[in-house]
C-alpha cells in the first residue's frame, strides 16, 4: 500500500545525460519515465520538477562571458527542454496524460502555472511538470522544487540523485565518507552537506515538507520510496 498520495520528485538534468556530455540518453530519459509510469500506475499524484544541468550550467557562464541573469534565464529554459522530453515519453510510450506548466510565458509549449490549474490536473491523474524554475534569476531549480511542493500540498518532495542518500561527503571521491539514514534539515545547513541549496532546505525546514534522497536509477527505487519502504536517507526536523 502506497505510503504518499502526492510526491513531488526532483529531477536532476545530468540524470539524463548517461554516457554523454552533452545532452539527453534516450535509454535513460526511458528508464526514468519507466519508473514514473510505474509509481502513476498506483494513483500517486506526481508532480516533477527537472533542472538542466545537462543543457547549460550556470556555473560555466563566467567562461563564456554571459552575466548571472541571463545565465539563469538560458537554464530556465533548458529546463522546459526536459520537461517536453519528459512529456512526449511518458505520453506516447505510457499514455499517460502530462502537463507542462511553465513559470515562463511559452503557450505554444506550455501552460502558464498557475497553483490551481495545477492542483485540478493532479486530481484528474495527469502528471504535472512544472518548467523554468520558479521564473525568476537566482534561484535554482531546487528552491522551484521546495516551492512547488509547499504550494501543491505534497506529502513529500523526493530529490533523485546519482548516490544512494545523503553522504558526509562525496562518496565517488572520499572513501570513507559516511551515510545518513537519517539526518536532520538543520545538519545539512551546519555541516554545508550539499544535498540541495541551502535556500530549498530552508524552506523545507521551515515548512515541515519532508524530504527523501535517494538514487534514481537504483531498480524499483521510486516504488520503494513512494512505498515507504527503507531507502536513501530521510531529512526531518
Amino acid at each position: 500500500m502506497k505510503k504518499y498520495k502526492r510526491i513531488l520528485l526532483k529531477l536532476s538534468g545530468e540524470a539524463l545525460l548517461g554516457e554523454k556530455s552533452f545532452g539527453i540518453d534516450y535509454s535513460i530519459l526511458d528508464r526514468i519515465c519507466d519508473s514514473i509510469a510505474e509509481v502513476h500506475g498506483l494513483g500517486v499524484e506526481i508532480v516533477i520538477v527537472i533542472g538542466a544541468g545537462n543543457i547549460w550550467r550556470g556555473s560555466s557562464s563566467s567562461d563564456s562571458g554571459i552575466d548571472r541573469v541571463p545565465s539563469d534565464y538560458i537554464g530556465m529554459l533548458g529546463t522546459v527542454m526536459n520537461s517536453v522530453a519528459l512529456q512526449a515519453n511518458l505520453e506516447k510510450k505510457h499514455g499517460i496524460a502530462t502537463r507542462i506548466c511553465s513559470a515562463l510565458d511559452i503557450p505554444s509549449v506550455a501552460e502558464a502555472y498557475i497553483t490551481r490549474r495545477a492542483l485540478r490536473h493532479l486530481e484528474k491523474g495527469r502528471i504535472v511538470i512544472c518548467a523554468a524554475g520558479t521564473g525568476n534569476p537566482y534561484f535554482t531549480t531546487d528552491s522551484a522544487a521546495a516551492l512547488r511542493a509547499l504550494e501543491l500540498q505534497c506529502d513529500v518532495l523526493m530529490k533523485a540523485t546519482n548516490v544512494d542518500g545523503v553522504y558526509s561527503a562525496d562518496p565517488k571521491k572520499d572513501p570513507m565518507a559516511k551515510k545518513y539514514e537519517e539526518v536532520t534539515y538543520t545538519e545539512i545547513l551546519e555541516q554545508d552537506l550539499r544535498v540541495m541549496d541551502a535556500t530549498a532546505i530552508a524552506q523545507c525546514r521551515d515548512n515541515d515538507m519532508p524530504l527523501l534522497v535517494f538514487e534514481l536509477l537504483a531498480k524499483g527505487a521510486l516504488k520503494k520510496a513512494v512505498l515507504g519502504e527503507k531507502i536513501g536517507t530521510r531529512v526531518k526536523q
